[in-house]
């Protein structure tokens, strides 16, 4: 039943990311990075670092799931910030998107450089 409730739970917590995702992928990304690494590697690397509590506190939950349009997403609750991981000719190119520009957004930028 438990494992019933967290299923539940993360469908909707997927459904309701994916409409401000798509809302937020209409308009230019915060940041535009890339990387040497494999696009594997540096999404794990990037939900790894946007897990640590003692850094972003209690709201330290970050996602990964298959990108809109292949790669991958790593993204926090409610979409609040998220990146879009897709394998370039030189390595993994990123699109990051923060839906405030503010203190957290730079901060998960700076975890997120990290990765890079």
């Amino acid at each position: 039943m438990r494992m019933l409730m967290v299923a539940v739970a993360a469908t909707l917590l997927v459904g309701c990311a994916g409409s401000a995702m798509n809302q937020a992928r209409t308009q230019a990304p915060y940041k535009t990075l890339t990387s040497d690494k494999p696009q594997q590697v540096v999404a794990e690397c990037v939900q790894f670092s946007w897990q640590d509590e003692a850094v972003f506190g209690v709201d330290a939950g970050a996602y990964l799931q298959p990108g809109k349009t292949g790669g991958m997403t790593v993204y926090t609750r409610s979409a609040e910030a998220f990146v879009d991981l897709e394998t370039s000719a030189s390595g993994t190119a990123l699109n990051y998107y923060a839906r405030h520009d503010d203190f957290v957004a730079k901060r998960r930028l700076a975890a997120l450089a990290t990765c890079l």
